[in-house]
């Protein structure tokens, strides 16, 4: 059963205050190694914060509803006052500043993108990236990267995940046999798939991608991919939101598939979020839950993320290092044993 105890918005806040200005989270004169360390496994690969973005304020208290004939923001992100609020890099400024972020807090992130993009993120943070792509063609649905382009990124260009598979907002399964030629590679080669799972964010299929389906967000279309391709390692993004019920019966089902709490760790209340990352570890997956920040456009957004974690009263110490760090390393066969 998942416990009540006390968990509010201020608590975030707080946090967030620790973290920026306690001597062990923030100093600008610490090197990272006076930190602990934190894999971020889901993180974009901008050159500039999100298109038409503006400040966020995270776990905003409600969705709005709206009316078709409003003009509305591109991809329907609330806003409200709010303390803190969340803000985008000034132009040109956006790489420099979340790198900044990642030494700052000794982040290493698996950092998505078509080669092009993620090349310049290595180039800025060669020691804190690891380079993930996908076979999306940009962000134009259907269209497909060729196979032996993304045999040449893994086997020859130093890739390590096959990521983001956005799928869902295609309006296709994960098990869809139109994409199982690419899986069927990550399988051969090792290689483990990121694949968007659950939410989407507000209003997406009547704002912005009206190919978007919720439907196919369901945690247990993965279970005939996984069925063909027993070896494949899975990240499920998102850890497949709100599907709780569907995405612990897949976890039960399936023993080398994670989740990522990214993007669902400051998108909805706080008191949902978690509960959801509650209701993963109490039933028996504390092993399983990486973190993330889906990080696209506002630079404080790790610290505010890693707060989340940091100020959870239902996780242990322990789990909150595996979360942070130990889990996702195992996910990816780095050495688990911490930078010193």
């Amino acid at each position: 059963m998942v416990s009540h105890r006390r968990r509010s918005g201020l608590s975030s806040v707080v946090g967030l205050g620790v973290l920026l200005a306690s001597p062990g989270w923030s100093a600008a004169q610490n090197t990272s190694t006076d930190v602990p360390p934190v894999i971020d496994i889901h993180h974009h690969a901008m050159d500039e914060s999100f298109p038409g973005v503006g400040p966020m304020c995270p776990n905003t208290s409600a969705f709005k509803a709206s009316d078709p004939i409003t003009q509305e923001a591109p991809f329907g992100w609330a806003q409200e006052d709010c303390t803190p609020m969340l803000y985008p890099s000034a132009r040109g400024e956006y790489i420099k500043d979340v790198v900044a972020e990642m030494e700052r807090l000794n982040v290493t992130a698996v950092v998505f993108g078509d080669p092009g993009s993620v090349q310049k993120w290595r180039d800025a943070a060669p020691d804190r990236v690891i380079p993930g792509t996908s076979f999306n063609e940009g962000l134009q649905p259907g269209v497909r990267v060729p196979l032996e382009d993304l045999r040449k990124a893994f086997t020859e260009d130093g890739f390590k995940v096959m990521g983001e598979i956005g799928l869902q907002y295609e309006g296709l399964s994960p098990s869809d046999p139109s994409v199982d030629q690419y899986f069927a590679l990550a399988e051969e080669l090792d290689v483990p798939v990121a694949i968007h799972m659950g939410t989407g964010g507000s209003g997406r299929a009547n704002i912005a991608m009206p190919a978007f389906r919720g439907s196919m967000g369901d945690p247990l279309l993965l279970e005939d991919l996984l069925a063909r391709h027993p070896k494949l390692r899975v990240q499920v993004m998102h850890a497949g939101y709100p599907m709780i019920d569907n995405m612990l019966t897949l976890l039960q089902a399936n023993s080398h598939v994670y989740v990522d709490v990214a993007g669902l760790i400051w998108s909805y209340p706080l008191k949902e979020v978690n509960r959801y990352i509650e209701r993963l570890v109490d039933a028996g997956f504390e092993d399983r839950v990486m973190f993330g920040t889906d990080q696209m456009a506002w630079p404080q957004l790790m610290t505010y993320s890693i707060s989340i974690i940091q100020n959870a009263d239902y996780l242990t110490s322990k789990q909150k290092r595996d979360i942070l760090y130990y889990n996702a390393a195992r996910f990816l066969r780095l050495d688990t044993d911490p930078p010193k």
